[in-house]
This record gives C-alpha cells, structure tokens and sequence, in this order.
C-alpha cells in the first residue's frame, strides 16, 4: 500500500481520531443513571455502578443470596472493601456506604440501618 500524497508529491500523514470510543457515545442503556452519579466522588460513584451491577446480574436469586457476602475488595493494604446482600432489606449494600454487620454465629450480613432497626 503506498502513501496518500499531496498535489506536490510529498506524502501526507492522515489525521489521528482524538479521544476513545465509550459506551456513552455508543447509546449506552444506563444513560439517566450517569446524571445522578455526577454529584457523588468517583469512588462512590464506582461502588453505586457495580451495585447495580449486580442487581441486574442477579435478578431474582437476591432472595436466595440474602444476607450473604458476594466480593471482598482491597481498597489500599489497611481498607478492605465488602459487597453483601443485606439479609432484612435484601438490598446489595457496602461496607463503606451502608456499614457491615456480620452476627458472629451465622455470619450472616446485615446493614448498618436494618440492624438499628431491631
């Protein structure tokens, strides 16, 4: 294949795409989610996305998973980060956002404000 060239003769380089191709310039379904996450830090924001991730991976065996831990993450080396299913609410929570409370016994999870509750 032989260089495109300019009326002079000289060969001409063609012009580079700027930028990369993200779901958003695709069409992306969860386009009125993304308006809500602006307002929240990245980190938040990241943990909001993958929750709902979830919930659209699991469906309905939330029911059957309840009160059970579905990933450990590490944060940085002191901060461990910890997906479950609240088994009261049976809403999948972390650690950092709705706090994680493990009955000793069972380990079964609970979220902070459902284990105020009782």
């Amino acid at each position: 294949m032989t260089p495109a060239k300019d009326s002079t003769g000289k060969p001409t380089s063609r012009a580079r795409k700027t930028g990369r191709n993200t779901t958003a310039s695709k069409g992306a379904v969860n386009e009125p989610d993304e308006t809500e996450d602006q307002d929240l830090p990245s980190d938040a924001a990241g943990r909001l996305k993958i929750k709902r991730q979830y919930e659209e991976l699991l469906g309905i065996r939330i029911e059957k998973l309840k009160g059970r831990v579905l990933n450990r993450e590490k944060i940085n080396k002191t901060i461990e980060g910890i997906y479950f299913i609240c088994l009261e609410c049976k809403k999948i929570c972390h650690n950092l956002d709705e706090g994680l409370v493990q009955d000793p016994g069972t380990n079964i999870c609970y979220c902070e404000g459902c284990r105020k509750k009782k």
